[in-house]
């Protein structure tokens, strides 16, 4: 650690840091001082590159395993951030390494600070995306294999005329299906990733990992529950990451941004003429979606009418296109998520009962911010960052008094909200200090009469659970599950309401 720069302690308070926000991350992280030397690595790195951190940590990055490290094209994408200051992101590069092969990496990388700009370092995230891409040129190959191969047949002989034909069709769908993945992948580039999607550390968003990690490996149906604005998606896209069918795409449909009279279209496909504007064939998500997984968000505004054909598709894996009497049969991963209470929904007569049973295998939720308030001091970094970045600006410093306010508010429209007041606060400040602006403030002082009656009955109903579980506040019969919280989330709700253990 010497060697590096660091003495001892702050060595251990580095180590912490990233063993507690990136160990879990299921992409490579790397972590280079300004010589470029290897500062840490998480677990993801060494294992996909077969590497030990006694062999790595202190070494040059283009010295790691007998220099197979020295890429053209990472000199030139470091290059980028060490002399020209960039910050790069999905910088592809294609190279073949001794002990594990032919490698195609996306990679993103950033200037870090810390200390006040004493001591830079550069964090480069590598994603692997060699399946994907080997899938895209084999799908490619075949095309045109099968597309030679139908020539031939035809000109060889008018007997093989039924053969070519259904060679045909079969080359116009894969073609149709690589068209349809292209347009989900060029918009998956366009995404921003960050820590597996998911930022957080605390107990609430640990939970979460966990149920992720424990139905990823399967093709069980998902149901994602949480409020709007927590994060689903993100949700669906780490289970997907994490899962045998990483190598395709995630499609997505998000059922409340249609028309009724269009879902239908967009889920299953129609034929040319099936209806009025229908000029061509389309394949629907669930075509697309076959040997991937399809992401149905607001599955709660479906319309009635088609629950029973998205039942069906459940049960067998089968539907027909509008316009279309043929059956089709897939192999897809159905996510789905909603902020609505489906079981009250099903009473209510607008969901069916025998839909909701199928979906609800493995339920996950989603923890509301107010309930993950030891992360907003890292959502407050990461989306000021993004925002400043994006508005040319240069924001170094967030006093303590605006986390302070910050996790103070009851966020009711969750992470999404969070980001529009970061949104706006940045473009409110002009110096390098964040400042708040004055609208969430006023909304904070229109709560305040209602809050303190409520803090108050809170603050006593909290006391006296802590009385009468001796002050334990974790654990079996402890405080926080009598009050049905995390240990967390209750210790932030004490240190808010000025709640501690009297002295003996």
């Amino acid at each position: 650690m010497e060697a590096l720069g660091y003495d001892r302690e702050r060595w251990q308070a580095f180590k912490e840091i990233f063993d507690e926000i990136l160990g879990s991350v299921r992409e490579p992280f790397v972590v280079l001082d300004s010589d470029l030397k290897v500062v840490k690595a998480n677990p993801s790195f060494y294992q996909t590159f077969k590497v030990k951190a006694e062999e790595t940590e202190g070494i040059p990055i283009y010295d790691l395993g007998n220099r197979q490290w020295d890429i053209p094209r990472l000199r030139e994408l470091l290059e980028d951030i060490l002399i020209r200051n960039r910050t790069v992101d999905d910088f592809e590069v294609e190279h073949d390494f001794e002990n594990i092969g032919r490698k195609i990496m996306h990679l993103n990388a950033r200037r870090i600070w810390i200390e006040s700009k004493q001591t830079q370092m550069i964090l480069l995230a590598i994603e692997d995306v060699t399946e994907r891409e080997y899938y895209k040129r084999h799908l490619e190959k075949l095309v045109e294999k099968r597309t030679a191969g139908i020539r031939v047949a035809r000109d060889e002989a008018e007997e093989g005329r039924q053969m070519a034909e259904a060679a045909l069709l079969e080359i116009q769908m894969l073609k149709e299906q690589l068209e349809a993945e292209r347009a989900y992948l060029q918009e998956e580039i366009k995404l921003e990733y960050n820590y597996d999607n998911i930022i957080g550390h605390s107990d609430a968003i640990h939970y979460v990992f966990y149920k992720v990690e424990q139905i990823a490996p399967t093709d069980t149906i998902v149901l994602v529950l949480g409020e709007t604005g927590t994060g689903k998606e993100l949700v669906a896209r780490a289970i997907h990451s994490l899962s045998q069918r990483k190598g395709r795409p995630l499609v997505k449909l998000n059922c409340a941004t249609l028309p009724s009279n269009l879902i239908e279209s967009e889920l299953f496909g129609h034929e040319k003429g099936s209806f009025t504007g229908a000029y061509t064939r389309q394949l629907g998500r669930f075509e697309v979606a076959d040997g991937a997984t399809i992401f149905l968000d607001e599955i709660g505004e479906l319309p009635l009418e088609l629950q029973p054909k998205l039942l069906n598709v459940i049960q067998d894996g089968e539907f027909e296109r509008l316009g279309s009497s043929r059956t089709i049969k897939v192999d897809v991963r159905i996510i789905a998520a909603t902020n609505r209470n489906l079981e009250e929904e099903v009473r209510k007569g607008r969901f069916r009962e025998d839909l909701w049973y199928r979906l609800n295998v493995f339920p996950i939720t989603m923890p509301p911010l107010r309930d993950r308030l030891d992360d907003i001091p890292l959502l407050v970094d990461f989306y000021v960052k993004k925002i400043a970045k994006r508005m040319g600006k240069s924001i170094e410093i967030i006093p303590a008094r605006v986390i302070n306010a910050l996790q103070n508010y009851h966020w009711p429209g969750n992470i999404r909200e969070l980001e529009n007041v970061l949104e706006r606060a940045v473009i409110n400040s002009s110096g390098p200090k964040l400042r708040l602006d004055d609208e969430l403030r006023s909304r904070q002082m229109d709560l305040s009469t209602g809050q303190a009656t409520l803090e108050a009955v809170e603050r006593e109903h909290i006391i006296r659970i802590l009385e009468q579980t001796n002050w334990k506040i974790s654990g079996k019969k402890g405080a926080a599950e009598l009050l049905g919280l995390n240990r967390s989330t209750l210790r932030a709700r004490m240190r808010k309401l000025g709640i501690s253990r009297p002295k003996p």
